[in-house]
């Protein structure tokens, strides 16, 4: 019979009767795993590594699916998973068809809300806590949300909200410090004030010194040493919390499950919102993680024992990177070129330029609708902003663009990391909806480049345009391997690239998919079909000229996207072609994103999934010739 405690956990019910050293050696086993598992697939490492104590404790006090447990994000909830009937399904986490690596209520009933993006938790909750409430039933409602997570507006939303209503509900401050990157801002500062309160540090001190001199002062030390927590609510400055209505328990050492339990059962008893503030450390427990916590935040495959990613030798750089460099190299020729990132500096390659241009660059935390609102008002002073943010995360600034950007016509510099089909992290990573909510826009141009050196000249020619806002889309991971040594242009705005001539049709792609058309168009070539290629650059404007001549010559075009098709680039095609009249004596294929959210798995794989592979649109378009 196995000694691992892990072996005997298959739901939270089993947690209720293992003693404390026995849950300690199952936080352990639970890290083990998750470092084996992630070395392996990839994810989210850090943020799990400090949240395993945390959620032992939560899943012994609370009872899951009755009570409903909301993680912010999902990035922590790796733990959840585990101890909620999906151990022997971890390994295949954020593989093709296994785990999400995101909460997901498809997928379990203890996945209370589905996640992926930051800020939402404690909205769900409070709507979750108002049904219950409406409905006459009993249960508890916890939301465990980062501190990171905390500096999006929406939280500041709920928190008022909640305070206002004083609906039963707790909240767990999850504080490690982090976000993805070193957190920024007044909400980063006031935590750690909350952390560090010097009445509570001195009053400690004194303390200690007196009992020490004491007859029997050790034991009287060791009891208050077991309510330190209490101790320290006592006499803790009042929090903004309290202010907003919001009973606050804490700071409590979020590694330490005989500490949390009690302030966790407490909170239970509560008739109102209770925030309890966790202090956790990123990477617990795993030293490469807990030194670069940035690093391991979402990882690729890594070597356990050194802790050093594992990268397909001579690998091209990613798009990146080479925009990160690109921008820096801009940056030292124009001083009015700023960088603008909400808490992505790693991701989004605008770290780069934080190093050297730090007084002009600009971490505003995870608030991507005042990152492009902000963006806006430098515009306005003739200040160049170029605001980089991954495509599934634009998406939460749609009315700032709009309202803010467009309406005014500012030139500000939208650069959307991520974008098509992101792999691994699935449904909610995905930046397939930028084509369709950008090309709407009045005022927008929307580019995408074939490959990554293509990228440096739309960066630069995005830089250069000051006739309104610009934005500019590109994938995830390495380039094609493309010549980067091509000295830097612009490009002439709204033209298209011819690649290839055609008789039989046209294939107009843009963005990642112009490598694929290229292929698809070698496959129909061997068909005894031809056709040409055109890089389209610009969604919008589109070059209605060429377009029109292609028309006019194969009456035949093929659109390609790595984007949904409704509303998309093929859309836009249709459009301009029907504007000109040829629309009747012109056939549109379009290919692109189905109207259907995509599940995780290799890029490859899903492409295939959705008819996206050259093999597979060279057979269709064969059928449909």
């Amino acid at each position: 019979m196995s000694d691992k405690i892990l072996d005997r956990v298959n739901s939270p019910l089993d947690l209720k009767t293992l003693t404390l050293a026995e849950m300690n050696q199952l936080a352990a086993e639970i890290r083990q795993m998750i470092i084996e598992v992630v070395s392996k697939n990839g994810g989210h490492l850090a943020p799990n590594l400090g949240a395993v104590e945390l959620t032992i404790a939560l899943h012994r006090v609370f009872d899951s699916p009755k009570d409903k447990l909301i993680f912010d994000v999902g990035h922590q909830a790796y733990i959840h998973k585990i101890l909620t009937g999906r151990k022997a399904a971890f390994p295949t986490l954020r593989k093709y068809k296994g785990l999400s690596g995101f909460p997901k209520r498809q997928e379990s009933e203890h996945d209370a809300f589905g996640v992926g993006h930051s800020s939402t938790s404690l909205s769900a909750a409070d709507g979750i806590a108002a049904a219950r409430d409406l409905k006459g039933e009993d249960f508890q409602v916890v939301a465990v949300i980062g501190d990171g997570a905390m500096t999006g507006g929406m939280s500041f939303e709920a928190l008022n909200h909640i305070g206002d209503t004083k609906r039963r509900l707790i909240i767990i401050l999850n504080d490690n410090e982090m976000s993805i990157s070193k957190n920024v801002g007044a909400m980063s500062q006031y935590l750690y004030q909350l952390r560090t309160g010097e009445t509570y540090n001195k009053l400690k001190r004194n303390v200690e010194n007196w009992l020490g001199d004491m007859k029997h002062g050790d034991d009287v030390l060791e009891v208050i040493e077991r309510v330190k927590g209490g101790v320290k609510y006592l006499v803790a400055p009042e929090s903004m919390f309290e202010h907003l209505g919001i009973k606050y328990f804490g700071p409590v050492d979020g590694h330490d499950i005989e500490d949390l339990l009690p302030m966790l059962t407490a909170a239970k008893r509560e008739d109102g919102p209770v925030l309890i503030h966790v202090i956790t450390k990123k990477g617990k427990g795993y030293a490469p993680a807990e030194e670069r916590a940035n690093e391991f935040h979402g990882t690729g495959p890594f070597d356990i024992a050194t802790g050093k990613k594992i990268s397909k030798p001579g690998a091209p750089p990613t798009y990146t990177s080479v925009f990160g460099k690109t921008l820096v190299e801009l940056a030292e020729k124009d001083k009015s070129i700023v960088a603008i990132t909400a808490a992505m500096p790693d991701g989004t390659g605008t770290n780069l330029f934080a190093k050297r241009f730090p007084d002009r660059f600009f971490d505003v935390g995870i608030a991507e609708q005042h990152a492009v609102t902000f963006a806006a008002g430098l515009a306005t002073e003739g200040i160049k902003p170029v605001a980089a943010i991954y495509s599934t995360f634009m998406q939460r600034a749609y009315d700032q663009v709009i309202h803010d950007i467009c309406m005014q016509n500012l030139p500000v510099k939208l650069c959307m990391d991520r974008a098509g089909l992101v792999g691994d992290d699935g449904y909610t990573h995905h930046g397939v909806f930028d084509y369709a909510y950008l090309i709407p826009m009045p005022n927008m141009t929307v580019m995408a480049p074939k490959d990554e050196n293509e990228l440096r000249h739309m960066l630069w020619t995005a830089i250069e345009y000051n006739d309104g806002p610009i934005s500019l889309r590109y994938p995830r991971g390495s380039g094609v391997g493309a010549d980067l040594s091509e000295p830097l242009h612009t490009l002439p705005i709204g033209k298209a690239e011819t690649l290839r001539e055609g008789s039989d049709l046209t294939i107009w792609a843009i963005g990642s998919m112009v490598a694929e058309a290229e292929k698809t168009a070698d496959l129909l070539t061997a068909k005894g079909i031809s056709a040409g290629v055109v890089n389209m650059r610009f969604a919008k404007p589109l070059d209605e000229d060429l377009l029109c001549e292609n028309a006019a010559k194969t009456h035949r075009i093929v659109t390609m996207e790595e984007g949904v098709l409704k509303g998309g680039v093929g859309d836009a095609v249709m459009e301009a072609l029907n504007s000109y009249g040829l629309l009747h004596m012109t056939a549109v294929l379009p290919f692109g994103i189905p109207d259907e959210f995509i599940s995780q798995g290799d890029r490859k794989l899903l492409l295939h999934d959705i008819g996206l592979m050259p093999e597979q649109m060279a057979e269709k378009i064969s059928h449909w010739l």
